[in-house]
């Protein structure tokens, strides 16, 4: 798919942050869209974004985490629009919590929307795409797909799935000469709503801070703007790359890995018991 014009694209989690911005980037390249997004707040706020652009457009309240859900609104689009050449399963949800603590519920609520949720968005939409002769997947992993990080178990579990979920994926497409093709990306730290957006469990003597206090971290170290991260998206799928890293921090996390693949780790435990030991000490002199 080396151009979108008069295309037809799905984008999930399209009501804010990086699916927000690859509507508006599609749109500006002619490319027709089906918006889906829990929020319908959401999904009206990238609508009227898109009132200028001469597409057409349609918005889908979904909840990706429930597979009937996700197989309606392929056939709505269809029904919209008439075919359908991309799927970009971007929903995602975040959760802070150790193991030991973490609910099954809460392991459960992340694992439907960030991982069955591209299962389900990948399969209902993959006969359509094939019908259209010029068919892309684009499933939304993380760096936390590449590396472990402390408190992100449910995270890391998800992203490393839809991984080894998409590989296999893009694999199996090319060996059977397919027009559709997959690609996998891994953005770093992006501005998003994530954070304030996520669920904060137990994480014990782990934590970074309330709530409010780790999105506002989050929000001073993210470096990558949501427009950044959806042309380093749409660029992969113009040059049909298998992978796709977003941002300088997740090519350095990467390079990490690479040369340290047990070694990051023993960095990671330091971080944490220095930060512990820091805070016992200002407690006790208190």
């Amino acid at each position: 798919m080396k151009n979108f014009y008069n295309k037809v694209a799905a984008i999930t989690g399209a009501g804010s942050g990086i699916g927000q911005a690859i509507a508006i980037a599609l749109a500006e390249e002619g490319c027709h869209l089906a918006l889906a997004d829990i929020s319908e707040n959401g999904l009206q706020d990238t609508v009227a974004r898109l009132r200028d652009y001469p597409v057409k457009v349609t918005s889908h309240v979904v909840d990706v985490g429930r597979r009937e859900a996700v197989y309606q609104y392929a056939d709505d689009c269809i029904k919209a629009h008439g075919h359908v050449n991309l799927i970009i399963n971007n929903a995602g949800v975040g959760l802070g919590e150790t193991v030991e603590a973490m609910s099954y519920e809460n392991f459960e609520w992340l694992m439907n929307i960030n991982f069955w949720g591209v299962v389900y968005g990948t399969k209902a939409f993959l006969p359509y795409l094939k019908q259209s002769g010029d068919g892309h997947i684009v499933n939304i992993s993380s760096i936390f797909g590449i590396i472990g990080v402390p408190t992100q178990s449910a995270y890391n579990a998800a992203k490393f799935a839809v991984k080894g979920f998409t590989e296999s994926l893009r694999e199996e497409l090319d060996i059977e000469g397919s027009s559709v093709s997959a690609t996998c990306v891994h953005p770093g730290g992006v501005k998003t709503a994530i954070a304030r957006n996520s669920r904060m469990g137990d994480t014990g003597s782990l934590t970074l801070g309330s709530k409010e206090e780790i999105a506002e971290l989050f929000e001073r170290i993210a470096r990558t703007t949501p427009e950044q991260a959806a042309n380093a998206i749409l660029q992969g799928v113009r040059k049909n790359q298998r992978r796709v890293l977003i941002g300088a921090d997740a090519v350095l996390l990467d390079i990490g890995q690479r040369l340290m693949p047990t070694g990051y780790q023993r960095l990671l435990e330091t971080f944490f018991n220095r930060r512990e030991g820091k805070e016992n000490a200002l407690r006790e002199s208190l």
